[in-house]
């Protein structure tokens, strides 16, 4: 029937989408992060752009704000910035929601590159700022000292996005019993291979385990080879000193 039908495409369209991500974290650094940050700005533009033309009318009859905020406050710099980046038209709006996702998503991959694949506040604080220190530079809206406007609005966006990232973890916090397997199950995620981590929880094969993994190991809790050498040489790539 219909549901099947629509249960099969779900289930392709993951196949696909792990089989993507494998063959990304395959790539040297500089290609996986070029096409990262292509693909968050390809998507940021689409998303800037359709809200560009849904607020047009609205952003038309809008005052204009660059002259009537005061540029020496910091906080009123920061203001006026997330209106202009909000409040443009299509392009605008396409060129600075392009220039937010892609940064993010860019630095997103480098962070996790350099840190075996972590994703916590840290790095979601070094994008955020990335991301709004760009903007700031790019929607040319840093008044006389656009230097400046970077930094506090890369500051800004670093400590909401770091803010947003607590919040989201104290609301999603995994059970007890999950706190041992957090770096094994983002790792199993990084390599698009989720469907493995009963097995590690299985095997008792907790995140104090990871330095230690071997084939041998990884074939006991009966995971097959290919996924095997993914892991190990994941754990290899980024250090076993590091991977906990």
């Amino acid at each position: 029937g219909s549901l099947e039908a629509m249960e099969a495409v779900q289930e392709r369209l993951g196949k696909l989408d792990a089989g993507f991500k494998q063959w990304l974290r395959q790539q040297s650094a500089p290609v996986e992060v070029a096409i990262v940050t292509a693909g968050g700005a390809a998507q940021g533009g689409a998303i800037g752009g359709l809200m560009g033309r849904l607020t047009a009318d609205a952003a038309a009859g809008a005052p204009p704000m660059g002259n009537q905020l005061p540029q020496t406050n910091p906080q009123m710099m920061v203001c006026n910035l997330n209106f202009q980046a909000f409040a443009g038209g299509p392009w605008a709006q396409a060129r600075n929601f392009a220039v937010m996702s892609g940064v993010n998503s860019g630095l997103t991959c480098v962070m996790k590159r350099l840190r075996g694949g972590v994703e916590d506040a840290q790095t979601s604080m070094v994008a955020g700022f990335g991301s709004g220190a760009c903007l700031s530079i790019a929607s040319g809206m840093g008044g006389e000292n656009p230097v400046a406007s970077a930094v506090t609005t890369g500051l800004s966006f670093g400590l909401i996005q770091a803010a947003m990232f607590k919040v989201t973890q104290k609301f999603y916090q995994p059970p007890g019993d999950d706190i041992q397997y957090l770096r094994s199950k983002n790792m199993l995620r990084v390599l698009g291979l989720e469907k493995y981590e009963k097995n590690f929880k299985k095997g008792y094969l907790t995140d104090e385990t990871l330095p230690l993994l071997t084939d041998s190991a990884l074939r006991d809790v009966k995971i097959p080879p290919g996924p095997r050498l993914l892991i190990l040489h994941h754990i290899e790539r980024s250090g076993r000193a590091h991977i906990v």
